[in-house]
């Protein structure tokens, strides 16, 4: 995705983001990263200092993509619920992307890797939870201007929301990848979610 590195550093990070995100990261060791970038290894520690440093280099870099994304979403002045709506299209879309290009669901990479590395690498845990609460803070934008708007209850625990559609929507990601089928993605995750705040449909007009 996106361009085409140009340099030893774009390189790696651009394989290492491939080959974790369509297997897992205690399958892809340093050699296999440097071999499929053509890469000496001596190269990839002037630039991380472990593989776990890489990963993490991976998760920011590859989340500030998804973030633009979402943060155009999310700062129109389209509905908040028909935001939510164009969230599960992109999501879709990105899904059947990485299909299309590696052969299988990869689902969330930032969901795969602090789970797999859970009491393992602190390092990859620790930005896995900072990418979910920059996520939930994006979220629950969207979700005051509801609550503005009196689509949802004055009393409604924004934050608390957030993480609920956060979670919602990793989980759907995770069955995605586990079942290799993208296609409960396009109708059940937006169904979820506007169950979640609890909305009808119909409301995306307002």
């Amino acid at each position: 995705m996106g361009r085409s590195p140009t340099n030893t550093k774009e390189k790696l990070l651009a394989t290492a983001n491939d080959l974790i995100w369509q297997s897992s990261y205690g399958s892809v060791s340093v050699d296999d990263i440097c071999k499929a970038a053509d890469v000496k290894k001596g190269s990839f520690y002037y630039y991380f200092p472990s593989k776990s440093e890489l990963a993490v280099a991976v998760m920011e870099q590859s989340y500030l993509e998804f973030e633009a994304g979402m943060i155009s979403i999310f700062s129109t002045d389209v509905s908040p619920v028909l935001a939510f709506e164009q969230l599960v299209i992109m999501t879709y879309e990105k899904q059947a992307e990485a299909l299309n290009k590696y052969g299988r669901v990869c689902g969330c990479p930032f969901t795969s890797l602090g789970s797999e590395m859970v009491g393992k690498e602190e390092i990859i845990q620790k930005k896995a939870d900072d990418i979910f609460n920059r996520q939930a803070a994006i979220f629950a934008k969207p979700i005051q201007r509801m609550v503005e708007l009196k689509m949802l209850s004055q009393d409604t625990d924004i934050s608390a929301m957030a993480s609920q559609l956060l979670a919602f929507i990793l989980g759907q990601l995770v069955m995605a990848r586990i079942q290799n089928d993208i296609t409960s993605l396009k109708e059940d995750l937006l169904i979820g979610l506007f169950r979640t705040l609890n909305i009808k449909r119909s409301e995306v007009l307002l």
